[in-house]
């Protein structure tokens, strides 16, 4: 049974991801920093829970030796963990800012570095990141959350220029517009308006399954109704 991690899980996108690749035969382990809220999902789907903090060196270790010790062998790695604050530059809250670029970015480094040892020994893997439209166009009042998904794309692009040709395949997603969440409300709840959650995991999965003579490095995920 393949196995695939997804780090920054939740009850949106997370919980999507996890439930289309249990479907497809995964073994699927959730890590977060409160797994707590995790509990029925993981029981549902008969997921191995991990809790982590993927700004912390430590923890992000600390996974993945878990995760060795359960002999896992990881097939695919979704890194899924996202922060968000905004506001006028003058204004801007920088301890806010610093906790965002740390889950945005420096987390994703933290466990590719973690993913990479282990694809690498074991000759193949597949490292999946969630990105957004800000990670391509800086939107106003936005400086904090474009910084960290500017780069999560530079390290996408990087670790796949570095990891293909070792056969570990990198994909960076770019989802652009509002995922639906009914919980939210307006304008979440708009399925007109909104991305469909366990329609964006179907293309995770078909992505991470690519044969590697046509690895997808970068796809971008939006509604039809969306502006470009």
């Amino acid at each position: 049974m393949p196995n695939v991690l997804i780090v920054g899980a939740g009850a949106g996108l997370s919980a999507s991801l996890a439930r289309c690749f249990r479907k497809a035969g995964y073994s699927v382990s959730l890590a977060a920093r409160n797994t707590v809220k995790l509990q029925e999902l993981a029981d549902e789907i008969g997921a191995q829970l991990f809790t982590c903090d993927v700004c912390e060196k430590s923890d992000v270790h600390t996974l993945f030796e878990e995760l060795d010790n359960h002999n896992f062998t990881l097939d695919t790695v979704i890194y899924n963990a996202g922060a968000y604050t905004r506001g006028p530059i003058t204004e801007i809250d920088t301890d806010l800012t610093k906790e965002t670029l740390m889950i945005n970015s420096f987390g994703a480094l933290l466990v590719a570095q973690q993913a990479a040892k282990r694809m690498l020994k074991n000759g193949r893997g597949a490292m999946l990141f969630t990105g957004a439209s800000a990670g391509v166009k800086g939107f106003s009042q936005s400086a904090p959350f474009a910084m960290g998904k500017f780069a999560l794309r530079g390290l996408c692009q990087s670790l796949a220029r570095e990891l293909a040709p070792q056969n570990v395949h990198v994909a960076h997603f770019i989802i652009d517009g509002l995922i639906y969440s009914a919980g939210r409300g307006a304008p979440y709840d708009d399925t007109a308006i909104t991305l469909n959650p366990d329609e964006i995991a179907k293309t995770y999965l078909y992505v991470s399954e690519q044969e590697r003579s046509a690895w997808t490095w970068e796809l971008e995920l939006r509604t039809n109704t969306e502006s470009f």
